[in-house]
């Protein structure tokens, strides 16, 4: 996978309950309710919605204190995925959030800044082994920080999270995960950079305020998917105006096309054109259904690639690369494997044939580990 390619920067390892950040852990996906805390009910329900999705860690924002109330019923209520608490203006909320449970720390320096009240939470902190994120958001900068690097606004947010960090670790604390978000890409990534080359923290990654589904995924696929490609990036949180179930979903397709993680099998079609002679948009829609339902059974099923083309012309070549490919024409489908022709069928029996072929594989594969 490319994961084995792919040279990863070397961090400190950072516990959220069960999720590890850093260290040569998996990427992990993070994502936000978009509710109002001090509703439970609703709160509650979003966060075991994302769990469902494939969320491993949920922050919810703590902006009031009915909202720091509601922290131990949610608690209670939504054990099955880490928490992170969000704060930004209140420290005393964080340590309410440490109190009910909440298993990670998310505050703003620039606009939590006051030495003994930072002091008074990293000691609960220390006291219950929670890490806090240093979150950086380009909109809200340390004001020394901002006007020192009035004409570099890369370097202010990079020293914003330093400054931060530094009084931190001259509490004795070092559970630090580290962002430096910004809606603009070449700042996020030249932060993150900046960033990865002054410290060995595990870094979260995002594009900030990306904007409506479509928007957010190019920005957030650019900005999150470049870094991940260089080895930057131990989690990652896709931001998007509207369902959070999308931001997961974006940020697994992220993952995927990194070869980073694997959360669906990798269904390969081509887009269609005047040559196409079958409908690959629903056959692909088809067999990647099949996919999804046959991979609940069979998990191998992921690490599988499989092809759909609609025409001769680049159908063989591709499927030449897949595990499993399927080339319509003419109302003839040929499946192939590993670039050899299997057997030649009906169009109406393509979707059918070619999930068989992929029981085949995963048939043989069974096989052959048992010999071994």
């Amino acid at each position: 996978m490319g994961q084995a390619m792919m040279t990863r920067r070397k961090t400190r390892a950072v516990k959220v309950k069960h999720v590890v950040i850093g260290g040569g852990a998996p990427v992990s996906i993070q994502s936000m309710t978009k509710t109002d805390t001090a509703d439970v009910e609703a709160t509650v329900r979003q966060i075991r919605a994302l769990a469902t999705a494939g969320c491993e860690i949920v922050r919810v924002a703590v902006p009031t204190i009915e909202a720091a109330h509601a922290l131990p019923d949610i608690r209670r209520e939504a054990n099955q995925v880490p928490l992170v608490a969000d704060i930004h203006f209140h420290p005393q909320f964080a340590v309410a959030a440490i109190e009910a449970g909440f298993d990670k720390i998310r505050w703003n320096p620039g606009n939590i800044r006051q030495t003994e009240r930072v002091r008074e939470v990293v000691e609960r902190a220390k006291e219950r082994a929670i890490p806090i994120r240093v979150g950086v958001n380009v909109g809200s900068l340390d004001p020394e920080c901002e006007a020192a690097h009035r004409g570099n606004l890369v370097e202010a947010i990079v020293q914003s999270a330093l400054k931060s960090v530094r009084l931190l670790e001259g509490f004795g604390f070092h559970d630090i995960v580290l962002s430096l978000k910004s809606s603009d890409v070449l700042q996020m990534l030249a932060a993150y950079r900046r960033m990865a080359q002054l410290c060995d923290y595990p870094l979260h990654l995002g594009v900030t305020e990306a904007g409506l589904l479509e928007a957010s995924t190019v920005k957030s696929s650019i900005g999150i998917g470049a870094l991940l490609a260089e080895g930057i990036g131990d989690t990652i949180r896709v931001s998007i105006t509207g369902d959070p179930v999308d931001e997961v979903k974006v940020a697994q397709r992220i993952l995927s096309s990194l070869e980073l993680r694997r959360f669906e099998t990798n269904v390969i079609a081509c887009p269609s054109c005047g040559r196409c002679e079958i409908d690959v948009i629903g056959i692909a829609h088809q067999v990647q259904e099949r996919l999804t339902q046959l991979a609940k059974t069979e998990p191998r099923c992921l690490d599988l690639t499989v092809a759909v083309m609609g025409c001769v012309v680049n159908g063989p070549g591709e499927s030449e690369h897949a595990d499993i490919g399927l080339a319509g024409g003419g109302g003839v489908g040929v499946i192939y494997r590993k670039g050899r022709q299997i057997r030649r069928v009906a169009e109406a029996d393509m979707v059918d044939a070619l999930i068989e072929e992929v029981e085949r594989v995963l048939s043989d594969e069974e096989q052959v580990a048992s010999i071994r």
